[in-house]
């Protein structure tokens, strides 16, 4: 799942589209209907799974906590994944609101919410989660360095 965030991460910083100039803020309209279209994204579709599968990993690390600690524990990570979980759906769905019509945004929602769309998130993590273990560990930096210096490339090996 680590990956995932990855990709995530390289997406934003390599972005290649132009920045925009600064719009002005968008309606409430399109602020609204980018917060649901991105509530319906694959991002917002794993988020869960990777939630829960950290937590178990950080409760992994206590065995010695009692029941009580660790329903304790779950609850404090309920909270802040639901807290990250918004800010992030509200920040992707300000940028739809900004690069895309209220018109698009409908049509969009319209697909989204049909039902073949909500069969594709229901299996959405198991699909990726799957894809990611057969894929096993993703090392874009590494693969590109064993590349270029298989190519002949100076200053092998990078670091």
């Amino acid at each position: 799942m680590k990956m995932l965030v990855a990709a995530l991460a390289l997406m934003l910083q390599t972005a290649t589209a132009p920045a925009p100039a600064p719009a002005p803020s968008p309606a409430p309209e399109a602020a609204r209907l980018g917060r649901e279209l991105a509530a319906t994204g694959p991002l917002a579709t794993v988020l869960p799974m990777i939630a829960e599968k950290e937590t178990g990993e950080m409760l992994a690390d206590h065995s010695d906590w009692s029941e009580a600690d660790r329903a304790a524990f779950r609850a404090t990570a309920r909270r802040v994944y639901a807290d990250g979980r918004d800010r992030l759906i509200a920040a992707i769905g300000a940028g739809y609101a900004k690069r895309l019509s209220v018109a698009d945004l409908k049509t969009l929602l319209a697909a989204a919410r049909s039902k073949a769309a909500g069969r594709r998130r229901a299996v959405e993590p198991m699909v990726i989660a799957e894809a990611m273990q057969s894929l096993g560990q993703l090392d874009f930096k590494g693969d590109v360095r064993k590349a270029w210096c298989a190519a002949g490339g100076r200053d092998c090996p990078l670091n």
